[in-house]
């Protein structure tokens, strides 16, 4: 189904294209009966599209077999599409495609309810999952909008979680792997006094982590590279890089320099050198601000969420045959394909 043929539409929109809608079927102001071959059965008011009277929103637009389209489920279809797709139907030709579209959509959803696809168990699990998400948008509809986050609320946010604004110090870490110490303190020596190239040419020449070759994406001088490392007592954010080499690199002075001795983790010796360095500060409330609203937005569609669970699990009761759980097997897992492909 095409992304314009979103099911169950708002009613916000439509004010601003129901003139042209019935400008473009031919549809008066009076809505003689004729123009749309008689009217559907009475459309409720609370199902009326905006801008379209229940008399107008039932004239028929077209029949498919025993159904049929009508202006206002026509009007519901062009709003629930976003302002730059809605252009694209500005023409009488371009809106008598979309309905030829529309018309299409109820051609196969005829044919599938015949073929009693309607009943099997995974159209009614889609429909569930429809049904679970349009009630799960409609509970986020009340939230506001990031923007609308009172600046009192943006500024308490702040001063509640300052520690997760307070950025720790971070060093970028090149390292070049030996397994045999003899050769790690022989390299160890050259890298003190390497430049960034000489140093990418001794981790291509000796480093179990040497990257095949170089080339325009993989210069030799970022040879070794292993990323960026929080302080020591900060949260590490990069577990490839073993917590010996991480504090031996805060313990170098300055960009460009190698740690003095050889770091030992994991039965390898590692030759550590700082790359690039950033000292701890703390985000303002400015830099922060858009990151907050976000936060609360997120927050408050959490608690609605939850709020309309439990409301619900109120209203259903639930029982749950934990014995009968147990007794459900799962089918064993495939094998992985053969590296040789099947035979």
């Amino acid at each position: 189904m095409s992304a314009r043929f979103r099911p169950f539409p708002t009613a916000s929109g439509v004010v601003a294209v129901a003139g042209l809608l019935l400008a473009g079927f031919g549809v008066p102001s009076g809505c003689d009966e004729a123009a749309l071959g008689g009217a559907a059965p009475a459309t409720s008011a609370s199902a009326v599209p905006g801008g379209l009277t229940p008399e107008l929103a039932s004239r028929v637009l077209a029949r498919v077999g025993d159904r049929t389209i009508t202006l206002g489920e026509f009007a519901a279809t062009v709003d629930r599409m976003d302002d730059f797709e809605r252009l694209r139907y500005q023409s009488p030709d371009r809106r008598k495609e979309l309905l030829s579209d529309m018309i299409k959509v109820e051609l196969l959803a005829e044919e599938a309810r015949r073929r009693g696809l309607d009943r099997e168990p995974e159209t009614i699990e889609r429909i569930r999952q429809l049904l679970r998400d349009e009630l799960l948008r409609q509970a986020r509809a009340a939230v506001p909008a990031a923007t609308d986050i009172p600046e009192s609320e943006v500024r308490a946010y702040y001063e509640k979680h300052k520690d997760a604004f307070r950025e720790p110090a971070r060093r970028r870490v090149s390292v070049i792997v030996l397994a045999d110490d003899a050769a790690a303190k022989a390299v160890l020596e050259q890298a003190k006094t390497a430049t960034a190239m000489q140093w990418g040419k001794l981790v291509e020449r000796h480093s179990l982590n040497a990257p095949p070759k170089a080339g325009p994406t993989n210069p030799v001088e970022l040879f070794g590279d292993v990323g960026i490392v929080n302080a020591p007592g900060a949260k590490d954010t990069n577990p490839a890089v073993p917590t010996e080499v991480r504090q031996a690199v805060f313990e170098i002075e300055k960009v460009g320099g190698v740690y003095p001795s050889l770091v030992k983790s994991g039965g390898k010796a590692y030759v550590v050198r700082m790359t690039s360095q950033s000292d701890a500060r703390e985000r303002s409330l400015a830099e922060a601000e858009r990151t907050i609203r976000v936060a609360i937005v997120q927050e408050r569609i959490s608690d609605a969420e939850a709020r309309l669970e439990a409301e619900l699990r109120r209203r259903f009761p639930i029982k749950i045959d934990d014995a009968a759980l147990q007794r459900i097997t799962l089918p064993a897992p495939r094998p992985p394909p053969s590296a040789d492909g099947p035979h």
